[in-house]
């Protein structure tokens, strides 16, 4: 996956946009839209899996769902789906897919800015018993996030860098 490839797909957007963290940007990575292409999910899923170290992958809706059912079905590894909050209907549970205490999971998500939002994932699954200390998205978009993540013991690797896009 080239920047040339990011550019192509419309994965980067330019213009004004506020992100999920609350900051302003010039730039958008949109990998959910991009996901929503077979080829462009199998290519990224092919990276996220090669990248995968664990027998279990995990991340929070929305927009980690397409990446990791897609890391599952490459690699034939179950996958843990985190609902943003508790619901009030259906069987009320947070935590999609079979938690075992003490298993390792690997943690996905689309693009990673400030971290808030994978850490608050592996706080879910940690809490369930899960060790969590390695984490994977498709863009890193180097605004502190994988600071935060050490900080909290867990490594982030990711398909590309910000830096290696603009």
């Amino acid at each position: 996956m080239d920047r040339e490839m990011f550019i192509e797909k419309g994965i980067i957007k330019f213009g004004d946009f506020t992100l999920t963290s609350g900051k302003k940007s010039n730039y958008y990575i949109d990998i959910k839209e991009a996901c929503t292409y077979p080829e462009t999910l199998s290519e990224i899923c092919d990276e996220l899996a090669k990248k995968t170290i664990y027998n279990t992958v995990a991340g929070m809706e929305l927009g980690a769902v397409p990446l990791i059912v897609g890391v599952s079905l490459k690699t034939n590894k179950p996958y843990i789906i985190i609902r943003k909050e508790e619901r009030e209907h259906g069987t009320k549970k947070r935590v999609i897919g079979n938690i075992i205490v003490g298993n390792k999971v690997d943690l996905i998500e689309d693009v990673v800015t400030t971290g808030n939002s994978l850490l608050k994932t592996a706080v879910v699954l940690r809490n369930s018993g899960a060790i969590v200390d390695h984490a994977l998205c498709v863009v890193d978009r180097e605004n502190g996030g994988s600071e935060l993540l050490k900080e909290n013991g867990i490594k982030l690797e990711s398909v590309k860098k910000v830096s290696e896009l603009l």
